[in-house]
């Protein structure tokens, strides 16, 4: 049993901890994260290399020609190319269909009306006029990039 007489002591806070040195968790948090950081933005590199040697290939293959009705077939050959890598079954389609299939997934549909008549027989014309080559090649690029980019 306690006796009543016990003397008592002050109660003495001990030191807070330091926060240096690291404790090894933190220091495998640091290296973890460096790590990650490190394979991001490699990845990322990596993409945007791939994306301009595809979008560099894109203009070669434009510029062999310089005829804008040439440039069109051209067009339209680089769009069946692409789609025999992401749809192989569209790559056979032909006429409506197969623009439905160029604006599938672009919020401005631009494949109708004059683009769309102009990528289906735009190669065959004597007289595409530049302007609307230079508006087809930007909705092309933008179809071309979008599709080669999940292969």
């Amino acid at each position: 049993m306690a006796t009543p007489n016990l003397p008592l002591r002050n109660i003495h806070a001990t030191e807070s901890i330091p926060w240096w040195p690291l404790a090894p968790g933190w220091w495998l948090l640091i290296a973890a994260t460096i790590l990650v950081a490190t394979a991001v933005w490699w990845w990322r590199r990596a993409q945007a290399q791939r994306r301009a040697r595809v979008r560099g290939y894109f203009d070669q293959e434009l510029e062999r020609f310089e005829a804008p009705a040439a440039q069109v077939g051209m067009m339209s050959e680089l769009l069946r190319r692409a789609a025999r890598l992401h749809q192989p079954q569209a790559a056979h389609l032909q006429g409506e269909e197969w623009l439905a299939v160029l604006n599938r997934g672009l919020k401005d549909r631009p494949f109708r009306d004059e683009l769309g008549a102009l990528i289906l027989d735009g190669g065959f014309r004597r007289d595409v006029a530049v302007a609307d080559r230079d508006r087809l090649r930007d909705a092309v690029e933008r179809r071309f990039m979008r599709w080669v980019r999940n292969i």
